[in-house]
């Protein structure tokens, strides 16, 4: 009996328990959207919480590409999407948002049955169960893993197109239109990874 309680136990901690999503690089000016979705056990959520996961914007950089290994290793699944520059000017940030999720979702190996979301907005495409957590990236270890996914693949990302992009600083800012960034484009000029949308709003182009 105590045996069989055993393994109902460990059943319990191997079984799905969250499949977390969460996007970054929403409101930069430069570059793709990323989003990332991930999947955990109960036993893995535990492990990681145990590790420092929590939301990535309060994590290092260092801290975020350390946990990295940590989260890939230890998901049962995960997926990673984007959305470029190009797509969020022709169909507007919250749609090229969802393609990108669409897309970190379709890496998966099985589709999942319930999504836990970070922020208020609903997630319109999704046909499944969907939980909207404001701030669930601090509440739920799935979201937070996958804000760090997201958050790490774009960062990466930045490091790389800085060679191509140089006189942006595109490697400190990743992207964001800091004070620093916008008196560059108004000094270079916009590149075809600017966001021209979002430029109009600031009379940038």
């Amino acid at each position: 009996m105590q045996e069989k309680k055993g393994e109902d136990l460990q059943q319990a901690l191997n079984k799905v328990s969250e499949v977390g999503i969460d996007e970054v690089g929403r409101g930069a000016i430069f570059g793709p959207v990323f989003s990332a979705v991930v999947v955990l056990t109960e036993k893995n959520k535990f492990i990681l919480k145990q590790s420092g996961v929590t939301d990535s914007k309060k994590l290092t950089s260092k801290k975020r590409k350390l946990l990295l290994p940590k989260i890939l290793l230890l998901s049962s699944d995960y997926g990673i999407g984007q959305s470029s520059a190009r797509e969020i000017d022709k169909l507007g940030i919250r749609v090229a948002t969802e393609l990108s999720m669409i897309r970190a979702i379709k890496k998966l190996k099985e589709m999942p049955s319930e999504l836990l979301i970070d922020g208020p907005l609903l997630f319109r495409p999704w046909r499944g169960i969907q939980k909207n957590i404001v701030a669930g990236d601090s509440k739920f270890i799935s979201i937070a893993s996958a804000s760090i996914l997201a958050k790490v693949s774009r960062d990466n990302l930045m490091e790389r197109l800085e060679k191509k992009y140089s006189g942006y600083l595109i490697f400190k800012n990743k992207g964001y239109g800091t004070r620093e960034h916008v008196s560059l484009i108004k000094k270079n000029g916009i590149t075809n990874l600017h966001r021209k949308s979002f430029l109009k709003k600031s009379n940038l182009v």
